[in-house]
């Protein structure tokens, strides 16, 4: 049953500029329009330890963080070293993973667990890419957001772009433990879905 499609799990978590946005009711709309259901929710002010172990700490991680940084100074051509003090990448992305952390504890979040048919991809399809100046309309983040690494680079702070979706079945599975634990995570029948 583990790999039927339909009991396929992530996980969805609404970042404190879409709590503040007032976005929690329209991502909820959003996925049980899908046809996707939440099985667990919850709001909550996490911990910057939280936080800090929810990023990876790994140095390829944070030097992969620190490349796109410089790649996004370079295609707007903005001075890295002016504005943040060096162009290594292992030190800038430290610095992003900083303004990460102090985005995230910024407010409350709301976080869920998503279950349905391709859940893990569907539910990024929905939010649409990372970066919302990126994001088309009919998405999450393109309808709601047109945030940019150039700007939040220059204002020294993460990029708000509303939600987190799990990348990978792996990272949800991950993800779902970290912020759930023992936590319920329900099973129940939605009308016209899972009958």
């Amino acid at each position: 049953m583990k790999n039927n499609p339909k009991t396929e799990r992530t996980y969805l978590m609404i970042k404190p500029d879409g709590v503040r946005k007032g976005l929690i009711g329209e991502v909820i709309k959003r996925i049980e329009q899908r046809d996707l259901k939440v099985v667990a929710l919850d709001m909550f002010q996490p911990t910057k330890d939280q936080i800090d172990e929810h990023y990876p700490k790994d140095e390829k991680w944070r030097r992969r963080l620190g490349e796109k940084t410089l790649q996004t100074y370079e295609k707007y051509a903005y001075d890295a070293k002016a504005e943040l003090g060096t162009t290594d990448t292992l030190e800038i992305g430290d610095k992003v993973r900083e303004w990460l952390v102090d985005y995230m504890v910024s407010a409350p979040m709301v976080r869920m667990v998503i279950q349905g048919i391709h859940a893990v991809d569907m539910v990024r399809k929905i939010a649409g890419p990372t970066m919302p100046y990126l994001a088309d309309m009919g998405t999450i983040r393109g309808d709601f957001s047109n945030d940019s690494p150039a700007l939040a680079n220059s204002e020294k702070r993460a990029v708000m772009n509303l939600v987190h979706a799990s990348e990978t079945r792996e990272e949800a599975d991950h993800e779902i433990e970290f912020w759930f634990g023992k936590k319920s995570i329900f099973d129940y029948k939605r009308f016209g879905i899972d009958e």
